[in-house]
């Protein structure tokens, strides 16, 4: 079967250009993904994207300086790639043809939004790397209670920007991380036991389809696209806006306790106490044991969504001798920025996760024993392992509707996600650590159902998971449902030259 193209050179500032640049294609169809390699290929195609698109945007090239350097850098060099040119578009329509031309050309691309993904490729290529940081405005409607909120951006700087105004919405809970892969995953916030997840929050998007179609999405104009695009990642284009409900924001109480390894049965049971008996939803913690330079540490991120310390609540963490501690009343943007998240920053990451349903002693034992198990085992270096826990309320998925988002999948009950983190230096340990992740994860697994979880149909965070998850394991029963919906919204298979989950 011939080439069906579905890019039209006549859009084009510079025709001619565009006729001279845009190399042929063998004959295949767009239907198929898989892109056609080499740089020079690459090249080529980027020449054509720095033709065709207007003086609101621009492209970078490999050695150019600070701008290709930032838009192809990522958390995690592991995520990184050197890429044969970055784009930083600013408009939607010139998004629109930087889509038609890579999709014309099979050309292998990444929309990175914060670079805060851990999956290799999934944000990065070799080919045409999208930057969204020119999308990078906050426009809050006083009157509606909504948020427009810029894809480039992250949530340090969205929360800084609403603070003013006294309100904020619901986003990351640590620093650096995108407003983009968090929105478009699910997206767990300081205030979801409060109002659910980020995508139960969303009211609209402006997405730019693999046609080059720009659409403002919502429940009224494409109610199935809104719903996809609640949690279903990079499947249907490049999301430019999302908009979000706002709530009230005051200061807040908290701030992070760091504790050596003679404490740690201490920790487990003030945590494992906290997320059985504790039901005020203004109340948070986080606490992640740490596995670095031969030494276990916990670090417990304390919350509370008022000015005032609690009466109570956090007493067993206070009452745990502790090696620093940083409480106080302080503005969510601040709050945010002293979660330790940045010690590991430049080296290799991946994550993996598991779903827990009642975090348990045993539980918390379990992954104290996996950290020291899996720490001691690294390569040598700067490398360590952290496995962060999250305990929410089970009902955080009550927020919404059933069947109101593509993630969950499932919301009778309400999992709180397990973060496992390592990270390492030398890249010929990839493939073992990220062995070791799986395995961790496993073990974990066979613990709760030990226990007697039942963890038939509970869903595993996206954003967590690790790249080779079976999609089923993410997205349950919706997975058809979102299979059909790629194929209606993007035919060809666009998004498919981009990494991530792929329907």
């Amino acid at each position: 079967m011939g080439h069906r193209s579905i890019f039209d050179c006549s859009g084009l500032r510079r025709v001619a250009v565009c006729s001279a640049v845009l190399l042929s294609l063998a004959a295949s169809s767009v239907a198929t993904p898989q892109p056609i390699a080499g740089q020079a290929y690459y090249t080529a195609v980027c020449e054509a994207i720095s033709h065709a698109i207007s003086s609101a945007s621009s492209v970078n090239w490999p050695g150019s300086g600070q701008f290709y350097t930032a838009d192809i850098e990522h958390y995690a060099s592991s995520s990184s790639m050197q890429s044969a040119c970055s784009v930083e578009p600013g408009t939607e329509e010139d998004i629109a043809i930087i889509l038609r031309i890579v999709a014309e050309n099979r050309v292998p691309f990444a929309v990175k939004s914060g670079g805060h993904c851990m999956n290799p490729q999934y944000s990065s290529t070799p080919g045409v790397h999208i930057a969204m940081s020119r999308f990078n405005e906050v426009k809050y409607d006083a009157e509606a209670n909504v948020a427009e909120v810029g894809a480039g951006l992250i949530w340090d700087d969205v929360y800084g920007a609403l603070d003013p105004q006294g309100v904020t919405v619901l986003g990351g809970r640590a620093s650096g991380i995108g407003v983009g892969g968090l929105a478009l995953g699910g997206g767990y916030s300081w205030k979801t036991n409060q109002f659910g997840l980020t995508v139960d929050n969303l009211t609209g998007h402006k997405v730019v389809l693999a046609d080059g179609r720009i659409l403002t999405v919502n429940a009224q104009s494409y109610p199935d696209l809104f719903w996809g695009l609640k949690g279903g990642s990079n499947n249907f284009g490049i999301v430019t806006k999302f908009n979000l409900t706002t709530y009230p924001q005051t200061e807040i109480w908290g701030g992070t306790i760091s504790v050596n390894a003679t404490y740690i049965n201490e920790v487990n049971a003030a945590t494992a106490k906290f997320s059985q008996t504790v039901a005020d939803p203004k109340a948070q913690i986080l606490p992640s044991y740490t596995f670095v330079q031969g030494q276990l540490i916990a670090s417990i991120s304390l919350f509370y969504d008022s000015p005032d310390q609690p009466n109570s609540i956090f007493d067993d963490f206070l009452a745990i001798p502790n090696t620093a501690m940083d409480l106080k009343t302080r503005p969510l943007r601040d709050f945010v920025r002293t979660a330790p998240t940045n010690s590991t920053l430049g080296l290799r990451g991946v994550y993996n996760t598991v779903s827990v349903l009642n975090y348990t002693e045993n539980m918390l034992e379990a992954i104290v024993n996996e950290t020291k198990f899996w720490g001691e085992r690294l390569p040598p270096g700067a490398s360590s392992v952290t496995y962060s826990t999250e305990p929410f309320l089970s009902s955080i998925f009550s927020h919404a509707s059933v069947d109101s988002s593509a993630y969950p999948p499932n919301r009778s009950i309400g999992p709180s996600p397990l973060a496992i983190a390592f990270a390492w230096n030398d890249s010929s340990a990839d493939a073992a650590i990220h062995d070791a992740a799986r395995k961790s994860a496993a073990q974990l697994t066979q613990v709760m159902l030990s226990e007697g979880q039942n963890l038939q149909n509970v869903p595993l965070y996206g954003n967590y998971a690790i790249f080779d998850t079976p999609l089923e394991k993410i997205y349950g029963v919706h997975l058809p449902k979102l299979q059909a919906l790629r194929a209606k919204y993007d035919p060809y298979h666009v998004m498919g030259l981009a990494g991530g989950w792929k329907f």
